[in-house]
């Protein structure tokens, strides 16, 4: 297999043209470094040159990646992702293992995707329902979000203020269960309340003022 033409393009891509009458572009980021240094450094010089089959791979795996990165953006344009959710609509979308990989890892690196970041949007958005800091971070474990990141956002969206509005809702709901405010000691709301991921602070001014 030949190289007829191979070209650069704006934005770090490249167009090439192979002797089986093949015509694509792909990203040059998603070459390795040696076939990036061998062709991209002087794409002129390449047209002619006769490539390896493994050489020939890297260039189609490239092209796919570009198409699965496109598609990722479109996604990332759309609203906030994270790593895992993107990682099943690009699975969804047919596109391969592999180039979902070196996407996302891309992403990563660029900081258009970012994990904890969304963690800090997800919570923001839903930080006014009568849930706890615990079921807030079970729900985004579950979204694949590492609990690591979770707990980095859930410092930065939960200062004293919020989290105590947040808990005054918690309980709200929990006693408007239980049809009663007086079923439950304060011994064991401070036991639910801890159970739940309530700070010690919070739950302390919940207390003196119940």
């Amino acid at each position: 297999m030949k190289i007829i033409s191979l070209k650069t393009e704006a934005k770090g891509s490249s167009r090439i043209e192979l002797s089986d009458g093949s015509l694509f572009s792909f990203s040059n980021c998603y070459l390795p470094a040696e076939i990036n240094n061998k062709f991209i450094t002087d794409p002129d010089a390449a047209n002619g040159i006769e490539i390896s089959v493994t050489e020939e791979k890297a260039f189609r795996h490239a092209s796919a990646c570009k198409r699965a990165e496109k598609a990722a953006l479109r996604l990332i344009a759309r609203a906030e992702q994270c790593s895992s959710g993107l990682r099943r609509k690009l699975e969804k979308r047919g596109f391969e293992r592999a180039c979902i990989n070196a996407v996302i890892e891309q992403l990563f690196d660029s900081g258009l995707l970012d994990d904890q970041r969304f963690a800090h949007f997800w919570l923001e958005s839903r930080i006014r329902l009568p849930r706890s800091p615990r079921r807030l971070l079970i729900a985004l474990c579950t979204r694949g979000i590492e609990r690591d990141d979770v707990e980095t956002a859930l410092k930065h969206v939960l200062d004293d203020e919020t989290e105590y509005s947040l808990l005054l809702r918690f309980v709200k709901k929990y006693l408007r269960r239980k049809n009663s405010q007086n079923d439950d000691s304060k011994l064991k709301i401070k036991f639910l309340l801890k159970n739940e991921g309530f700070s010690n602070t919070v739950i302390k001014m919940y207390l003196e003022e119940k």
